[in-house]
């Protein structure tokens, strides 16, 4: 992961809040938002955020690390949570509920959208604000922590958990009604085309039966005898 020294964004929000965090000890963690999946990369943070991965947490002490998020403008999203997901806030006047769609908040302000995963995985307690003051999310590349002792978080591979049993008999119970759906379409086609056969072949018995008569009708009438 590229560290870039150089910063052209807000200095006063990147390093705001920082005197208020003891930094003695200290781990600063890079997260790289680029094509991850925004629950898993929030709940990664929000472990790290609380020190829930050293031997040594304690719940009512802070000893998280500090976590610095880039590129979150390229975070990614499952289904269809872009259109779907909805933040709603208050204003406090009546009738004032306010709304915006994730897509919408990824125009106006990324780093706000991880930032709102996160704090919302945090307990509720005394500590989720000191918590939040570690938590530095910008939308490129680009931060004012260069000259700090950087380390790339390195994301864990995603395992694949065994479906359950009472799942896999549901998957299985629709695999046989899709496939007994079908067997009864093609008996349906098959019977309706067999029905269409039988009435092509009457109709050209009839055309023919039909064709016999006029044949024998055009000869000579019979004579009747008194």
């Amino acid at each position: 992961m590229k560290m870039v020294t150089a910063f052209t964004g807000n200095m006063k929000r990147a390093a705001a809040g920082l005197k208020r965090i003891n930094l003695d000890g200290l781990r600063w963690r890079v997260f790289d938002a680029q094509g991850q999946v925004l629950g898993r990369l929030a709940s990664q943070i929000a472990t790290v955020v609380q020190g829930k991965d050293k031997p040594t947490y304690t719940p009512n002490r802070d000893d998280g690390d500090m976590c610095i998020v880039l590129n979150a403008k390229d975070v990614c999203v499952t289904g269809r949570k872009l259109t779907q997901k909805v933040y709603y806030w208050h204003t406090g006047y009546i009738g004032h509920l306010k709304k915006r769609t994730l897509k919408d908040q990824m125009t106006l302000d990324p780093t706000e959208v991880i930032r709102k995963a996160v704090l919302r995985m945090l307990p509720r307690n005394k500590l989720r604000d000191d918590r939040d003051r570690k938590l530095r999310i910008f939308p490129g590349s680009e931060h004012p922590f260069g000259d700090r002792p950087l380390e790339p978080y390195v994301m864990p591979p995603r395992s694949v958990r065994e479906m359950r049993p009472r799942k896999r008999r549901a998957m299985i119970r629709a695999q046989k009604k899709a496939e007994q759906q079908q067997q009864n379409a093609d008996g349906k086609k098959g019977k309706n085309g067999e029905a269409r056969k039988k009435l092509h072949e009457d109709t050209i018995l009839l055309k023919e039966d039909g064709a016999h008569t006029d044949c024998h009708s055009n000869g000579k009438p019979s004579v009747s005898k008194a």
